[in-house]
């Protein structure tokens, strides 16, 4: 799935373009552009994707599924910008000239979220993680006005359905301790941050994260002292889910991540057992 899936269904022309990502013909620019926007019903616009939850549970996987959708700040640079963006300066002079505009734009994508999360979790979803991936382009102060409550209302709405909730962005550290105010289980880690740095700025969540993917095309000696790394510092500092702090490169070599995920699980089972 992408995070970008549900996005269609509410009335947002995607096409993802090789080499760009994805792109959207129909821009927002206006209040007007908002309240044309619908409503998602799962089950009739994404059903492929709740076949696909649906299917892999009844396989009866050995690890719980994870769902997973895309944060409403996320979601909107895309649908402002009409793409990718280095700098999201369309989406923040938007959000600063139309306030009104965007707080009803994170009505409609918070709705959306909430309603397509939870028809992931009914199909068999048996934890959730929110992608925020691009919110690192706002200060702390802004994070705090434009940003929070919309996930507030996300994950208190969420919570009700008894399952993990995580949450991920990238160049986000200093968003950290804001995602572990939010009624969430999981804060996920990108590379920049360290999960002892994490754990000295206060945060005592279980914490996700948080290896550099890029390590992944360097000789397997260097992986494994890294991974070493984060492996020690979250045993050593509480509870700790080891993750890559973003995501796979296409050029990885598939067999370079089962020989780590080999390795996270013996080293782990060896610290944890004292040897």
């Amino acid at each position: 799935k992408d995070i970008m899936s549900p996005l269609p269904a509410i009335g947002v022309d995607v096409e993802i373009k090789a080499g760009i990502g994805p792109v959207i013909d129909n821009p927002i620019r206006s209040v007007q552009d908002v309240e044309k926007l619908g409503e998602i019903n799962p089950e009739q616009d994404v059903p492929y994707v709740l076949d696909t939850i649906k299917l892999l549970t009844r396989e009866q996987l050995r690890v719980p599924l994870i769902g997973f959708a895309g944060a409403p700040f996320t979601l909107a640079s895309y649908m402002i910008e009409g793409g990718p963006s280095k700098n999201y300066n369309k989406t923040k002079a938007f959000m600063y000239a139309e306030p009104k505009a965007w707080f009803a734009l994170m009505d409609k994508l918070s709705e959306m979220t909430i309603t397509y999360v939870k028809a992931q979790i009914n199909a068999g979803a048996k934890a959730v993680q929110i992608f925020d991936s691009w919110v690192g382009a706002l200060n702390v102060a802004d994070y705090r006005v434009f940003i929070k409550p919309t996930m507030e209302r996300i994950f208190s709405e969420l919570r009700k359905e008894n399952v993990p909730l995580i949450t991920f962005g990238v160049g986000a550290s200093h968003l950290a301790k804001e995602w572990h105010d939010l009624p969430l289980d999981v804060v996920g880690l990108d590379w920049r941050l360290s999960v002892k740095e994490a754990r000295a700025m206060g945060l005592t969540k279980t914490l996700q994260g948080n290896l550099d993917p890029a390590i992944l095309l360097s000789p397997w000696e260097v992986i494994e002292e890294r991974a070493k790394e984060v492996l020690d510092q979250g045993l050593a500092e509480g509870s700790h889910i080891f993750n890559l702090g973003h995501g796979v490169f296409p050029d990885v070599n598939p067999d370079v991540l089962k020989r780590l995920t080999t390795f996270i699980h013996d080293y782990s089972r060896e610290k944890k057992a004292g040897k």
